[in-house]
């Protein structure tokens, strides 16, 4: 009958190998523990960049300046092209690839995009317009100027443009297959876009004139003619959660006008608070609502709506 021979303070094998090697696993570990290039601490410092908050530029006369800080932003708008679609407002992100961004402590690129369910300033959604010289800074925005959207994503001393190219069959949109918008940092005029009015019939006249912010505005790349569009019934599995897809394509209806996912706002930060944007502010009472109040409450207090 075998029998086991020797004790448990026995060494057997390559037992001193084993140990020096189990040392230097942990002495690498501290090292790089140390140096916080841990994939854990990579991935924290990444996510804690994107989702810094972010404080917005406040227009003191309604319109878009060269170096404001704003967020495009796709209003709510009732889909019926698609049974299940996101809704609310929608904001232009930065969108890392889930691969990458648990590597690296910073944003690769080119560096993706996708249209988020968030109203909140961070540095994924916080867009910086420029000028397509780089040198008007604190002029005024203007319809059919070329320009720049550049972003940090809440890194120092990077920047990042918004770009788009003619698709090919190598690159395209994920979901869609059409034209492809992403980030670069590579200053060419791949990134310059412009902002038109929204109705094609008045869309002449208001060349020239200044952008007013937080206002519906169609914003078209130069290179390819191609309007931004936020396809809210294509869904993105995203580095942050479910997120739609966004693309550089037209989308006209019948009547040879921009569908919704073609409408963005240029979206400024609210006076009355630090952390808020201008979305949050209550929309004024139209004219016709009060007079239709007024007309009500004229009865109830014994003044007769006709006497005046």
């Amino acid at each position: 009958m075998a029998q086991n021979l020797y004790g448990p303070r026995v060494r057997m094998g390559n037992w001193n190998e084993d140990i020096y090697l189990e040392e230097e696993i942990m002495k690498d570990f501290l090292e790089k523990r140390d140096k916080g290039q841990l994939l854990i601490q990579r991935n924290r410092i990444l996510k804690e960049n994107l989702l810094r908050p972010m404080q917005l530029s406040v227009t003191e006369d309604g319109y878009v300046h060269c170096g404001d800080k704003v967020m495009l932003v796709n209003p709510s708008y009732p889909e019926t092209e698609a049974d299940w679609c996101l809704g609310g407002d929608l904001s232009l992100c930065v969108t890392p690839d889930e691969i990458t961004a648990h590597l690296s402590d910073e944003l690769q690129v080119p560096c993706g995009l996708s249209a988020a369910q968030t109203r909140i300033p961070v540095g994924r959604n916080t867009f910086i317009v420029l000028s397509a010289d780089r040198n008007a800074m604190g002029q005024v925005l203007r319809y059919g100027q070329n320009f720049c959207l550049a972003i940090t994503g809440g890194f120092e001393g990077r920047m990042l443009y918004l770009s788009s190219d003619h698709r090919t069959l190598l690159k395209s949109s994920k979901k869609s297959w059409l034209q492809e918008v992403y980030l670069t940092d590579e200053a060419s005029y791949l990134n310059c876009w412009q902002v038109a009015f929204l109705d094609p019939q008045l869309r002449l006249e208001y060349e020239g004139l200044p952008v007013p912010a937080n206002a519906k505005v169609l914003i078209n790349h130069c290179h390819t003619n191609r309007g931004l569009a936020a396809h809210r019934h294509l869904f993105l599995s995203t580095y942050f959660g479910k997120e739609a897809e966004v693309a550089a394509h037209t989308d006209l209806d019948s009547h040879r006008v921009e569908k919704p996912r073609n409408h963005w706002m240029l979206v400024t930060g609210n006076p009355r608070k630090d952390s808020s944007t201008m979305l949050d502010v209550p929309k004024p009472q139209a004219e016709d609502t009060r007079a239709l109040e007024q007309d009500t409450r004229a009865p109830e207090q014994g003044v007769d709506p006709g006497a005046q």
